[in-house]
């Protein structure tokens, strides 16, 4: 007799593939999501679903971001920009809210669903848009780490070993939650920049007097324009789109957990507005005190300045604040590339694959970090500019990002449910006409000045 082997049931043509290093360990973390929701336990809930919001927003509160911040109170004292801070963040909490849901509902990353969605051409482009920008940002926190440690009469050496160091021990678990665990409990010490906002002693009452947006700034007119534009980028860019997008769905989110998606994205747009607040006002201080305003990276930088104007203790925390916030945007925006390339390239590229079975995710991640801190050796390197531009570069590029972001929210055979409301639509098209306009006034009076047809 003659054994033949079952047969499979109609319409299936292979038996399911067996679970994956990946599939298992992302189920691990959905039982205690399940086990939790099931119990009513809803701190722990909030507990195992914070962190790509978390992460997104304060990784965007990184080096160039707080020089900037602080570049605005120095160069204008309180008024403008301190209200100006938490609108922009409330912008960008719509985005990042939108990102979050695709994420959570689609199970897939940004770039692959650009990729899928709107062909090749389009999702190459966003993935070299985002590997561009992400590469200026990343050699500005290394620049950052080091005007940190050059306080503490640290060099170069020591802050391009910390970050790649960082960069390798964040990668060696093979776990998404651990990863997001060691950046979550960095990111907690961007708080050190509201600390030293303390410590310069602002009078209460002026800082709640600058809650009106006055006074509006004055002087030079490409400065102003500068400070907007980097403070714009210094709020929502085209890296925070790939990373919570991708980390939400490394993560496993569902559509069942949007609503704390939410929460978990709205608390860090509020943590990092009140530390960038900080930060501008610790910039203040340096106002009436010859404060190095837009050159603050040279030397030791807006630390040093702060040392002789409030005391050593607060340019210590305002050094430590920027080699935490160098750090935490190191590893959010290597993640952020390793996420991108994996999706362009259709293989896995999760945190909870190893390294053999995710070779693309892993080298991304990893290579990145290493191409930027070998810029930092490079004799003459214009690192300065690149610092002070690199949100610059966020403002001018992130529209595109935008776009496809808004456009994927609104496709209702991915989202069905879950599409964008028409007041979201409204909210996220002002963000881009506002962002486009903030990129083309500052690269408009850029040209113009480039051809001496106006002066600076």
């Amino acid at each position: 007799m003659t054994l033949t082997p079952p047969s499979l049931p109609a319409g299936d043509l292979t038996p399911d593939p067996p679970l994956t290093e990946e599939d298992a360990a992302r189920s691990r973390d959905r039982a205690r999501v399940h086990h939790a929701r099931g119990h009513g336990k809803r701190w722990q809930l909030l507990w195992l679903l914070a962190g790509p919001g978390i992460l997104a927003m304060l990784g965007e509160n990184d080096g160039p971001s707080m020089i900037a911040y602080a570049s605005d109170g120095a160069q204008y004292g309180l008024g403008f920009f301190v209200p100006l801070i938490p609108v922009l963040f409330a912008l960008a909490y719509v985005c990042q809210e939108m990102c979050m849901r695709v994420g959570a509902v689609t199970h897939r990353g940004y770039g692959g669903l650009v990729l899928q969605r709107y062909g090749r051409t389009w999702g190459w482009f966003g993935a070299g848009d985002l590997i561009l920008t992400n590469l200026v940002t990343l050699i500005a926190e290394f620049v950052s780490i080091r005007v940190g440690l050059a306080y503490f009469h640290l060099g170069s050496v020591v802050a391009v070993t910390l970050g790649l160091t960082l960069v390798v021990f964040s990668l060696s678990g093979g776990r998404y939650w651990r990863w997001e665990r060691i950046v979550l409990g960095l990111a907690l010490f961007n708080g050190l920049f509201l600390v030293a906002a303390i410590l310069v002693r602002p009078h209460p009452g002026a800082v709640a007097d600058s809650l009106d947006f006055l006074p509006f700034p004055g002087g030079s007119f490409s400065t102003l324009l500068l400070l907007l534009a980097s403070t714009v980028g210094a709020t929502v860019t085209p890296w925070m789109i790939f990373f919570q997008q991708s980390a939400s769905a490394d993560k496993g989110m569902t559509a069942r957990d949007v609503r704390h998606g939410r929460y978990d994205t709205a608390a860090g747009a509020v943590l990092a507005a009140i530390f960038g607040i900080g930060a501008l006002i610790a910039g203040a201080a340096l106002r009436t005190h010859g404060g190095p305003g837009l050159q603050g990276f040279a030397g030791a930088g807006f630390p040093e300045a702060l040392t002789h104007v409030a005391g050593g203790g607060a340019g210590a925390v305002f050094a430590l604040g920027l080699i935490e916030a160098g750090a935490v945007a190191i590893l959010t925006i290597c993640a952020s590339t390793a996420y991108a390339a994996g999706e362009c390239a259709g293989v896995s590229r999760s945190f909870n694959n190893s390294p053999r079975n995710a070779a693309v995710f892993y080298a991304a991640n990893l290579g990145v970090a290493l191409l930027a801190a070998v810029v930092i050796f490079i004799p003459g390197a214009p690192l300065l500019s690149i610092v002070l531009n690199a949100n610059v570069l966020a403002t001018v590029l992130l529209p595109v990002s935008l776009v496809f972001m808004v456009m994927l929210a609104n496709d209702t055979a991915l989202m069905g449910q879950w599409a964008n409301k028409r007041s979201t639509n409204a909210i996220g098209i002002t963000v881009i006409v506002f962002v486009g306009l903030c990129g083309a006034a500052y690269g408009i009076d850029s040209f113009l000045q480039a051809v001496h047809l106006i002066g600076p």
